[in-house]
C-alpha cells in the first residue's frame, strides 16, 4: 500500500512530484477547517459571496499561463485546449456572480390564506471526488454555484492531477473566502469512506467511472447523504441522410478528439444512415489523419499524448478485442512507438451492437463506425446503452430531429452542433451515466435545503 500519490508527466514519463497521503489526524484537520468556514460561510451576505467569485475569475485570468502548463505537465492536455479551459472557468465565475443570486433569492406564494416562500440554505460541507481530465472545469463548475450558495468545498482529486488541485487552492486563498472553504485533501479509498461517513459532510459530489460512483453512491447511501452523479458514456453521435455532411465530418473529429478524446460527453458511437456512410467514413478519415499529434505544449498540437499508461493500454485492449470480434481497421489502432503515452488517433468500422467499442465506454482517440437503416433504426442503435450521457443528431428535416430528440436515452441532445457544457444549461445523465444536475439553476439547487417557510395572515 503506497503512503503517496505520484504526478507524472505522459508526455516524457518524468515524475513531476508526489505527494504525501494524509493521516488520519491531517483528514480531521481538513473536515474541521471546513466545518469551521461553513459556519461562517453560510451567513456571509450574497453581496460578499458574488465578490469572491468575481476576484477567482480575475485570478484564472492573471494566471492562465501557470494554469493551462501545469494542466498540461500533469494529464497531456494540448496547451491551446487547456488555456480554453482556464477561460471558460473565469467565464463561469462571470456568469454566476451575475445570475446567480437571482437562483438563490426567495421565492414568495399564497398559500390559501398563508403568505409562503421557499428558500435556498446551504446543506453543509460538500465532498467532491474528482477526475483528471478537465482539472479545473470539473472542479469549478460545481465548486463555484456550492460556494455561491453557502456551501464548503472539500476536494478530493483525482491523484494524478494533485498540482493542479493545489494551485486552485491558492487562487482561492488570494480571494476573500474564509480559509477552509475550500479545502483540498490528498487521501486514498479509506479516506473518502472516513470522509463520507463523518456527519460533518453534508453531501457528496462525483465525476468518475461507474464503479466508483456506484461504490460511493452505496456508502453515502448507507449513511443517507444526497449524492450527484456524473459518470461514464458511450455517447451516440447520428448522422442522417439528408444532414450537412461536411459540418457533421468537423463536429466528429471535435466531439471525438478534442482532449485526445478523454472527455465523458465525447462522441463516441458513429452512427451513420447507410446511403452516406461511405461518403462519411472517407471525410472523416482524411479529416482525422490531418490532425496534429505531439508535444502538448506546442500551440500546433491537437493530440497530446494520454494521461496514464494504464488508460493507454486499457484502450489498447478495447481496440484489440472489438477488431478480433469482426470490426474493420479504417485508422489506426496501436500504441505510438518511443517516448511518451501516445495512442495514434484510430477509426474501426462495422461496429455493430456486440462489440467492446459499441458496449463499454472508449476514453481516448478512438471513433467507432456502426451503419443504420434509417433514423429508426439509428435511434434504436443510440438507445441500445447502459449509459445515457448525450446524444449529437445531424440532420436536415428539424421536425424529425426534435421526434429524434424527445425519444433519446440522453440526459443532452445536440442537434447540428457540437456537445458542449455551458452554465446557462444543466448536464448531466440517465441510466449508468449517473444522475442529478450540474450546472444552471438546477445545479445551484441540487446542493441546497429547499426550505419551505409558511407565516399565516391573520
Amino acid at each position: 500500500m503506497t503512503d503517496h500519490v505520484i504526478s507524472r508527466n505522459p508526455t516524457s514519463g518524468e515524475i513531476i512530484a508526489t505527494y504525501p497521503l494524509q493521516s488520519a489526524a491531517e483528514l480531521e484537520t481538513a473536515l474541521q477547517q471546513s466545518a469551521s468556514a461553513f459556519a461562517q460561510w453560510r451567513n456571509t451576505e450574497m453581496a460578499q459571496r458574488v465578490k469572491v467569485l468575481r476576484q477567482l475569475g480575475e485570478q484564472l485570468r492573471q494566471r492562465q499561463d501557470q494554469l493551462a502548463t501545469l494542466a498540461t505537465l500533469e494529464m497531456g492536455k494540448p496547451i491551446a485546449q487547456a488555456r480554453a479551459e482556464v477561460l471558460k472557468c473565469a467565464s463561469l465565475c462571470d456568469w454566476y456572480a451575475e445570475h446567480g443570486p437571482a437562483m438563490l433569492a426567495d421565492q414568495p406564494t399564497l398559500v390559501e390564506n398563508q403568505q409562503a416562500w421557499q428558500s435556498f440554505r446551504p446543506l453543509g460541507v460538500i465532498l467532491a471526488v474528482m477526475p483528471w481530465n478537465f482539472p479545473y472545469w470539473q472542479v469549478l463548475r460545481g465548486a463555484v454555484s456550492m460556494l455561491l450558495a453557502g456551501n464548503t468545498y472539500l476536494l478530493k482529486h483525482a491523484p494524478s492531477v494533485m498540482g493542479c488541485a493545489r494551485l486552485m487552492q491558492e487562487l482561492f486563498a488570494a480571494t476573500d473566502l474564509p480559509r477552509g472553504a475550500f479545502n483540498v485533501i490528498n487521501v486514498d479509498n479509506d479516506g473518502v469512506s472516513s470522509a463520507i461517513k463523518d456527519p460533518r459532510v453534508a453531501a457528496i459530489a462525483v465525476t468518475g467511472s461507474v464503479r466508483a460512483g456506484g461504490a460511493i453512491a452505496a456508502q453515502a447511501g448507507a449513511v443517507l447523504k444526497k449524492t450527484v452523479l456524473e459518470l461514464g458514456g458511450a455517447d451516440p453521435f447520428i448522422v442522417l441522410a439528408d444532414a450537412d455532411l461536411d459540418a457533421a465530418v468537423a463536429s466528429a473529429v471535435t466531439g471525438r478528439y478534442q482532449n485526445s478524446g478523454q472527455v465523458c460527453m465525447a462522441a463516441k458511437r458513429f452512427i451513420i444512415e447507410e446511403s452516406i456512410a461511405d461518403a462519411f467514413e472517407a471525410r472523416f478519415s482524411a479529416a482525422v489523419q490531418a490532425l496534429k499529434v505531439g508535444d502538448p505544449l506546442l500551440e500546433e498540437t491537437y493530440i497530446g499524448p494520454m494521461a496514464r499508461y494504464d488508460l493507454r493500454d486499457e484502450l489498447d485492449h478495447q481496440v484489440q478485442e472489438t477488431l478480433q470480434q469482426g470490426a474493420r481497421l479504417v485508422l489506426g489502432g496501436y500504441k505510438i512507438d518511443g517516448v511518451g503515452n501516445y495512442y495514434a488517433p484510430t477509426i474501426l468500422a462495422d461496429i455493430t451492437p456486440a462489440m467492446t467499442a459499441f458496449r463499454q465506454e472508449i476514453f481516448g482517440p478512438v471513433a467507432a463506425i456502426s451503419v443504420a437503416r434509417d433514423a429508426q433504426h439509428a435511434l434504436q442503435l443510440a438507445n441500445d446503452s447502459e449509459f445515457g450521457l448525450s446524444a449529437t443528431v445531424w440532420i436536415g428535416n428539424e421536425a424529425l430531429a426534435q421526434q429524434l430528440a424527445e425519444q433519446l436515452e440522453t440526459g443532452a441532445v445536440f442537434i447540428n452542433g457540437n456537445g458542449a457544457s455551458d452554465p446557462r444549461v444543466a448536464i448531466g445523465g440517465v441510466k449508468k451515466s449517473g444522475y442529478g444536475r450540474e450546472l444552471s439553476s438546477f445545479g445551484v439547487h441540487e446542493f441546497c435545503n429547499i426550505q419551505t417557510v409558511w407565516k399565516n395572515r391573520r
